[in-house]
């Protein structure tokens, strides 16, 4: 008998007759049936398939169907009940990790590669990174027989730079565009768009704005991503004027699309575009963007906007504001394991110390957080490391950054979170303001008792 020839109602009996037994619990929580067994019981009953010789076609059949879901989750997303996809990836993150893990193991690509693409896409979304390790797993199998997905295992492949990886997401990144430019692959535009945006991480900005041109000379820009990446790369760039006419019309193309991941990211994009020379309206585009987001369950959409608003923030004086962004950004970041990004918030972190007067702490975050992501991202990193060799001496300033520098990961989130509570802490009891107007701000002693 094979899937077709299921009776569904013979398997509900067959369901409702196990709960009774209480071989298996039905869980009503979210308005549908979902059921499931005790880890003892899915033991013995995995040694009964094996035993009866099913085994290996009750795998195949799993991995199957969570392969066949592709589509109709993938429009599930590309709609406004985007959050139900979401949803679904978390719910069934442990079946596609099962399926992908037995197709992968018995070298059937046609199955595998559509799990890993699709789990990887949605798990970028929500910042779960584990199948992007799927599908770099895939990649040699994929090349050996020339499979038609092999470009976009490498676009999904290179986002392994979240995770601090970034060599090997340079190498995925131009080979993908090398199987993209030689016509015999085809990817949605959004996959090619990612591609091109890996050279924002490696401080390269230039090259996403000649990609981008690129792609969207040649045909439809289905989810605004492409335009989207345009207008950040070309603030990247430093082409400011040509970032914010870009920018006039994304919101207007993001709405149309009726996809909240991509209204919200071309609300980003506006918010980066406009931040220095109308600080308001990209405030109001960031908010808006935030709400979004978070209305959706675009975790990483949430991330980026937080990080941006607390720049924005930090820049108009707005400190308390601005660590509760940075907060919301760190906290996210870390949680997901991207230490690429991560260092963006950092970075707006130390601007915002320096600004307190806290220069020791600043020193010593600006050293953790420089690199050539955030030297783009965050340019205010910059006019803050200058000041504080002015305040410090460079000799103390280069030994503060060396101890952040050094710092593992972790402990410079443990640094951060004092900090946080801190400031919070004397901000509510003394009305803080930044350095400079009017208080003078804490006294290196205190500063070192919530870091050192």
């Amino acid at each position: 008998m094979g899937p077709d020839d299921i009776d569904e109602y013979a398997v509900l009996d067959l369901l409702d007759a196990l709960v009774r037994k209480s071989l298996l619990t039905a869980d009503r929580s979210t308005g549908r049936i979902r059921f499931s067994m005790l880890e003892t019981i899915r033991q013995f009953a995995e040694e009964q398939l094996a035993a009866s010789g099913a085994a290996t076609e009750a795998r195949t059949a799993h991995a199957r169907y969570f392969a066949g879901r592709e589509a109709d989750i993938l429009a599930l997303w590309d709609s406004p009940r985007q959050r139900e996809a979401y949803d679904w990836f978390a719910a069934e993150l442990a079946n596609l990790r099962t399926a992908f893990r037995w197709a992968a193991d018995q070298g059937d690509l046609d199955v595998a590669a559509p799990i890993a693409t699709y789990a990887a896409w949605l798990g970028l979304m929500v910042e779960n990174f584990e199948p992007v390790a799927w599908a770099e797993e895939l990649i040699e199998p994929a090349r050996a027989v020339d499979h038609p997905r092999l470009a976009a295992l490498h676009a999904m492949a290179s986002m392994c730079w979240m995770a601090g990886r970034i060599e090997a997401a340079v190498r995925y990144c131009e080979a993908g565009l090398v199987l993209l430019g030689s016509g015999h692959y085809e990817v949605p535009p959004v996959f090619e768009a990612m591609l091109s945006g890996v050279y924002l991480v490696i401080g390269q900005p230039e090259r996403t704005v000649e990609l981008c041109r690129a792609q969207l000379a040649r045909g439809p820009d289905t989810h605004a991503f492409t335009s989207t990446g345009l207008v950040i790369a070309l603030r990247m760039a430093g082409s400011d004027d040509e970032a914010m006419a870009a920018a006039n019309s994304l919101i207007d193309a993001a709405e149309a699309i009726r996809n909240p991941w991509a209204l919200s990211y071309a609300l980003f994009a506006y918010g980066i575009a406009f931040i220095a020379a109308d600080p308001a309206r990209a405030r109001d585009a960031l908010h808006r963007g935030l709400v979004i987001a978070q209305d959706s369950g675009n975790r990483a959409n949430e991330t980026h906007v937080a990080a941006l608003l607390a720049r924005l923030k930090a820049e108009h004086g707005d400190l308390l504001a601005a660590f509760d962004y940075v907060n919301l950004a760190i906290r996210n970041y870390h949680d997901a394991g991207d230490t690429t990004t991560m260092r963006v918030p950092l970075a707006a972190l130390a601007a915002c110390l320096d600004r307190l007067g806290w220069y020791e702490s600043a020193a010593t975050v600006a050293g953790f957080a420089v690199n050539p992501l955030t030297a783009a991202w965050a340019p205010e990193i910059t006019t803050a490391i200058a000041h504080l060799r002015e305040v410090l001496g460079d000799q103390a300033y280069e030994s503060l950054a060396h101890k952040g520098e050094t710092m593992t990961t972790a402990e410079m989130v443990t640094y951060a979170y004092g900090l946080f509570n801190f400031f919070r802490a004397a901000g509510s009891k003394s009305g803080l303001r930044p350095a400079g107007c009017g208080c003078s701000g804490i006294v290196s002693g205190e500063l070192n008792a919530v870091g050192s």
